[in-house]
């Protein structure tokens, strides 16, 4: 098996018919209460980058390494395992352009992972995505978050942010000029057992997931 015989499978195509989806140099975000699959749904967008084999860096500033790769291994083996799949030869494969950057907000801020960024370039990494994990973006001053975006844009990647708000309504989800930012906006809520993303910007519908395996499904 190839990884590429993979992307009709992964989870993100059900994704792509709400119009959400990031083009080059945008930026999006997903936001929930917490604990409730976040970390999730960035984990898919991120091995959906690399079934593409392109270079994905994931951020994170709640997890260390340890629990985001678990992570990775989990989302890949729920996909493997609702397919069908045996991905034992593949696996490290799949994985190879992955980087994970751990970083403590208090002490790092936005410019300084974009430093980080540029310096792993310039180190040869050909960046296609990059998604941050755990980012307080109430206490991240908009300068910063502007830097962030410009390099995103300047660079032509893509990168998907997530953030811990309640709020189901776009107004509430952040302050007006942090959110001008994000092209494309998602709320995870759940309703009894059901747990469903909704566009609240920049596309329409909403996707369903696996309560259980908090994979993308119809």
């Amino acid at each position: 098996m190839d990884k590429k015989d993979l992307i009709p499978h992964s989870p993100v195509r059900y994704f792509d018919v709400t119009n959400a989806c990031l083009k080059d140099g945008e930026m999006g975000l997903v936001t929930a209460k917490k604990g409730l699959g976040k970390t999730s749904i960035l984990v898919q967008f991120g091995i959906d980058t690399l079934l593409n084999d392109k270079a994905l860096i994931h951020v994170s500033f709640d997890q260390q390494s340890s629990n985001v790769i678990a992570w990775y291994s989990s989302i890949l083996a729920e996909i493997a395992k609702k397919k069908n799949f045996n991905l034992d030869d593949i696996n490290e494969e799949i994985v190879r352009n992955r980087t994970i950057l751990n970083f403590n907000q208090e002490t790092f801020t936005l410019p300084k992972v974009v430093n980080t960024l540029k310096a792993l370039k310039e180190g040869g990494i050909k960046i296609a995505a990059i998604v941050v994990d755990g980012l307080d973006l109430a206490k991240t001053p908009v300068a910063d978050l502007e830097t962030f975006a410009k390099f995103v844009k300047t660079e032509k990647m893509t990168s998907w942010f997530s953030y811990t708000n309640e709020a189901s309504d776009l107004k509430s989800t952040l302050e007006e000029d942090k959110l001008a930012l994000f092209t494309s906006v998602a709320h995870l809520a759940a309703e009894g057992k059901e747990l469903s993303l909704s566009i609240l910007k920049n596309g329409n519908g909403k996707v369903n997931l696996d309560a259980k395996t908090l994979l993308m499904t119809k």
